[in-house]
């Protein structure tokens, strides 16, 4: 079969590296379609998608619609893809979208499906204290990430593993799938295998409001949300010095009233008792500060021990 015509659709970092694995193995991508550009950082300055950055330097047209259903219809029929390929695009493709290319539309997903549906499927299964992750290729359909499977591939996730770290080894990784199931698509040998709904799960977008950290939860469920929302939206808690992010932290054995700090040195730095043992923060950041080792905070923000992490000096 002579080379595929291939339109892309997809948006931050993730995705650019799908379309480097795509360039590497000798595709051509006919177009790229991407969210619109948006005003990103404290000084609200609009900035182009990565993918759209990629694309333009290398001369290949880029389409932003709002609604790709709506106003990017009649652009992708004109191109006449014989494949579309999604990974991170942000939005949900129409059925006539989805009639366009003959081929169908090849999503690459950060998850084994059908578990960790939806647009966040990395943090949630670091949330969730997972172990093991991985990525699948899929045969998008109407809904959210319930098409067929066409591969997968496992990947374990490390002990101190941030989200933004594990995404970005999916993506490698979810990059050499991509490239594997085209080759198979094109010679007629890539499995389809409907998902196992009685397995399914699925998990909301992000929102700010999640990084507040419970202290009546465990220890070892907070460092579960430390890793989960970072780098986006980031776990916070209330302090004697005002709102503080919570980067890394680490679980220790301790024990206390919950959102008590057991130990607040330039030395060994802040623990703080939780439902369940106590959690020692290693990295923080203060609104409008840099991120910062916790015992360097405490230099020029001392605390009390007995001070409480529940409220707001």
């Amino acid at each position: 079969m002579p080379e595929p015509t291939i339109v892309f659709m997809g948006t931050p970092e993730y995705a650019v590296v799908s379309l480097n694995a795509l360039e590497q193995a000798g595709y051509s991508v006919a177009a790229v379609f991407t969210q619109p550009d948006k005003p990103k950082g404290r000084g609200g300055k609009v900035q182009a998608p990565p993918a759209k950055q990629w694309a333009l330097e290398r001369g290949i047209p880029v389409y932003q619609p709002r609604r790709i259903r709506d106003d990017g219809v009649e652009a992708l029929r004109a191109l006449q893809p014989d494949l579309c390929v999604t990974a991170a695009f942000g939005q949900i493709l129409s059925q006539e979208v989805l009639d366009i290319p003959h081929m169908g539309t090849v999503n690459v997903h950060a998850s084994l499906l059908p578990q960790y549906r939806g647009s966040a499927p990395v943090n949630w299964a670091l949330i969730h204290g997972e172990t093991v992750t991985g990525v699948t290729t899929m045969m998008t359909d109407r809904g959210i990430d319930t098409g067929d499977i066409l591969l997968q591939k496992e990947l374990a996730i490390l002990p101190d593993e941030t989200a933004g770290e594990l995404t970005g080894r999916l993506a490698l990784l979810g990059g050499e799938l991509l490239v594997e199931t085209i080759g198979k698509l094109l010679d007629g040998t890539c499995p389809r295998t409907p998902q196992d709904e009685s397995r399914m799960s699925y998990y909301p977008m992000l929102t700010k409001q999640m990084g507040l950290m419970d202290w009546t939860k465990s220890a070892h469920a907070l460092v579960n949300l430390v890793r989960g929302l970072n780098p986006w939206p980031c776990a916070y808690t209330p302090s004697p010095h005002g709102t503080l992010k919570v980067l890394s932290a680490r679980a220790e054995e301790a024990s206390g009233a919950p959102g008590t700090v057991l130990e607040a040195d330039d030395k060994r730095g802040l623990l703080v008792a939780c439902g369940e043992g106590a959690l020692r923060i290693q990295t923080l950041q203060a609104p409008g500060g840099r991120a910062m080792a916790a015992h360097d905070y405490l230099r020029g923000h001392p605390m009390d021990m007995g001070s409480r992490m529940t409220e707001e000096g």
